[in-house]
């Protein structure tokens, strides 16, 4: 993936912005389908399009020896200038999908019967280069998520091995993350911010209405009214977690439960405890006793417990001395994120965090991070990003191989869901 040009030091050139105007006037009047026939004739095929001017434009581009450094910021503004057009209207949503389906696809004319074959070659080459960017791996991200919403089938998908690219529209939390570019426009990045909202919302409604079908089950069966249970509408699991599976997740992050303190009271009590003008090794100090208490003895005991505590101790040991403060805390807990999921500073190793699941298994390490979080909410971006370098990381890999991942995104989902989202599921404890 090229990295020599940014975005930000760039200066748009006249002749973009002929090309920018054009299609933002086309695409105001014209259809998803003539939109798409002109993109491919003046982005595929090369030939055939009937403004000379911005074909002249475009030539002009492609002359440029640094073309290929910075064409995947033209072709993706250009992209996005009928997306931001068409994503505002439901109706014309089903389009976004074809479009960057379009990029895929192999030119329909020869270039050899063309007058412009330099231009024409050049062309295809650097569109055919447009695929190994990051900005072309978030369009077929937002398509997924948008093929995702217009789809009649059930959310639930557990029996079908998918490649794990396909599932992002089921974890609101990495939208941010993988449908934003550094040239992403305001536009999209509100309209990723508003998909992710709705999203997010659509799965808390999901879970509560699942929740209550299986609750009412429950209760029809103990009073003995078995036969009514049939007449219930069905409502299908919203999560790609068996039923076991999901009920000890409500169990294990719901806001109160029975069997003890939730999650969010154990962070309040720890920041109630902590002393406020402690130094900073002793809120590292207090912070590893918090972390460690919520993990298994016989796991903890182990390797775990003496790398956390070196990583911890070692963590900005030159302000030991100094009274934490609110920077400190954050980059703590921000740093504990690379150590217990992954490093992007280190090759995007995640050694320890796979051997947390082998040994802790995906709920309990869900809970490890949910710890961390609720004592510092301001890292929820550092943990999301995180999850979404895992995500583009085995994006390619079947859900079946990576079905570990699956199952901690769906946890995650749900504790991040009955922690911070609007729907009170505590009562599915006594469940």
């Amino acid at each position: 993936m090229k990295t020599k040009a940014t975005c930000n030091n760039r200066i748009t050139t006249a002749d973009e912005q002929r090309l920018y105007s054009h299609l933002l006037a086309c695409v105001a009047v014209e259809s998803p389908d003539a939109m798409i026939d002109r993109f491919q004739a003046l982005f595929l095929d090369g030939c055939g399009y009937p403004d000379r001017d911005v074909v002249a434009a475009l030539d002009r581009l492609l002359a440029n020896q640094e073309i290929e450094d910075y064409f995947r910021f033209i072709l993706n503004r250009c992209c996005h200038i009928l997306i931001n057009r068409w994503q505002t209207n439901t109706q014309l949503q089903p389009a976004i999908p074809i479009l960057v389906e379009l990029l895929e696809t192999v030119p329909n004319s020869r270039v050899s019967e063309l007058s412009r074959s330099r231009s024409v070659r050049r062309l295809r080459q650097v569109t055919e280069g447009f695929r190994d960017t990051e900005q072309y791996l978030a369009l077929k991200r937002l398509a997924c998520i948008i093929e995702a919403r217009h789809s009649a089938l059930p959310r639930n998908r557990q029996a079908e091995a998918v490649p794990l690219g396909s599932l992002i529209n089921r974890y609101p939390y990495l939208y941010e993350h993988c449908l934003v570019t550094e040239d992403s426009d305001l536009q999209h990045q509100q309209y990723v911010r508003n998909m992710q909202v709705e999203a997010q919302h659509k799965f808390e409604v999901d879970l509560t209405h699942y929740v209550t079908y299986r609750v009412r089950q429950r209760r029809l069966h103990q009073q003995g009214q078995a036969d009514y249970i049939d007449k219930l509408r069905v409502v299908h699991n919203p999560t790609l977690l068996n039923d076991q599976e999901l009920v000890s997740s409500l169990k294990q992050f719901a806001r109160r439960r029975d069997h003890g303190q939730s999650y969010r009271d154990g962070a309040q009590r720890f920041l109630l405890t902590h002393n406020q003008g402690a130094s900073f090794r002793e809120f590292k100090e207090d912070l590893f006793d918090y972390i460690i208490a919520d993990v298994n003895a016989g796991y903890s005991q182990r390797q775990f417990k003496l790398m956390l505590q070196d990583h911890l101790l070692s963590t900005f040991s030159d302000s030991d001395g100094r009274p934490v403060d609110d920077f400190l805390r954050v980059r703590t807990c921000s740093n504990l994120f690379n150590f217990l999921v992954v490093d992007p500073s280190a090759g995007r190793q995640h050694y320890v965090f796979l051997d947390l699941i082998n040994n802790l298994g995906p709920v309990q390490t869900t809970g490890l991070l949910l710890r961390i979080l609720l004592i510092c909410q301001k890292v929820r971006p550092f943990l999301e990003r995180r999850f979404s370098l895992l995500f583009n990381h085995y994006e390619t890999a079947s859900s079946e191989t990576v079905a570990w991942l699956v199952n901690m995104f769906e946890n995650i989902n749900i504790a991040l869901s009955l922690n911070f989202g609007s729907v009170d599921l505590s009562h599915t404890s006594s469940r």
